[in-house]
């Protein structure tokens, strides 16, 4: 798709974030790209994505300079304006991200000239019984980053509301929805349903609905099991659960899962990728389920999701698997796939540049 304009949204806590905000302008103004900062750190009051977009001119495209977090806020951008997203990596323990700083421009040029490959990741929404709201007098106590939080979601027109259903919340959610308690010294009480079956009720720190993209997130956190990024799955993990069943969950996506808060249950915050976004009391509940919207990434080339899961959990090898004192040769091998695994999904052979690894190249399947 043509690119006619770009929204920028910049670590500003980051010097070299900043420097980097300044090679995408200068390649924006060299190809006649109308670029936009998007200040989602701002003080003052927060505004709705739709009002951060608007005001951006509608960009159809959003580059994020940062770590996983700040592609977290552009991706709200560009799921709300069905925009492609770009993430430039200057975080620590990143899995979203894409690019290197160096490569920016390199970066753009594949965009400008449709050299990419668009990656379409599973979003969440929700629907809730009552509209969500924050207490004013949290305030100091839930300040975000540099900035107060995000305003409350929006309610969605478009969609029928009341009854059984709920109310439907304007909300995308790309890592996880999360219920948690308030109180230091007292844990939700939460009745879990999966596909409108009770699955069991729970008295726990929180309890979190991810998608694939997000289990590697606070879900892996909490014990989470790890989901490739191209499943597609709603993640059910309870956080510090007080009974003898704390498992995740792995639901299919036309299976929403309702949170349920107890009649002796306090008060329970609703966060959407670590932003309060609300309060429940008990009787008060949420269903959280599939959005019909994707949000759609640039990737310059196949992602190599589980070697990234490698370095960057710093994954290291049984001691008593490698007694013979060889290292495991990489996948996957130099040689011609086989016809029958032709369909599968294999990424490409690593460029190399050593000789071949020790115990020489495994044998094709």
């Amino acid at each position: 798709m043509a690119v006619n304009r770009v929204g920028l949204v910049v670590h500003g806590g980051r010097a070299e974030a900043q420097a980097a905000a300044g090679a995408v302008r200068e390649w924006c103004e060299e190809h006649a790209v109308v670029c936009t900062d998007i200040d989602v750190w701002q003080e003052g009051a927060r505004h709705s994505a739709r009002a951060e977009v608007d005001a951006a001119g509608d960009p159809d495209l959003i580059v994020t300079l940062g770590g996983d977090g700040t592609f977290l806020r552009g991706a709200r951008l560009a799921a709300e304006n069905d925009a492609l997203v770009l993430g430039v990596d200057l975080g620590r323990v990143g899995f979203l991200t894409e690019v290197p700083v160096p490569a920016v421009r390199a970066a753009l040029d594949a965009v400008y000239e449709e050299r990419i490959t668009v990656e379409s990741r599973m979003l969440l929404t929700m629907r809730a019984s009552c509209r969500l709201e924050v207490p004013a007098q949290m305030e100091a106590l839930t300040r975000y980053g540099r900035g107060p939080m995000l305003p409350p979601p929006r309610v969605r027109t478009d969609c029928a509301a009341g009854g059984d259903w709920g109310v439907a919340m304007n909300v995308t959610a790309l890592n996880d929805v999360v219920l948690e308690k308030l109180a230091r010294d007292r844990q939700v009480s939460v009745a879990v349903y999966l596909a409108g079956r009770l699955l069991a009720c729970y008295s726990a720190d929180a309890l979190l609905v991810a998608t694939p993209t997000g289990s590697t997130a606070y879900s892996f956190a909490a014990g989470g099991p790890v989901v490739s990024p191209r499943a597609e799955a709603l993640v059910f993990t309870p956080v510090a659960p007080h009974m003898v069943f704390d498992r995740s969950v792995v639901a299919a996506p036309d299976e929403p899962v309702a949170l349920r808060v107890l009649e002796r249950s306090g008060q329970a915050a609703v966060s959407v990728d670590g932003q309060l976004r609300g309060v429940l009391g008990p009787g008060d509940w949420i269903g959280v389920y599939a959005a019909p919207r994707r949000l759609k990434a640039v990737r310059l080339g196949p992602m190599d999701f589980y070697g990234r899961l490698r370095e960057r959990m710093n994954l290291t090898d049984a001691p008593a698997a490698l007694a013979d004192g060889r290292a495991a040769p990489l996948w996957p091998v130099n040689s011609p796939r086989p016809a029958d695994l032709a369909h599968l999904a294999l990424p490409g052979a690593p460029e190399v540049t050593a000789g071949p690894p020790p115990g020489g190249t495994p044998p094709a399947v």
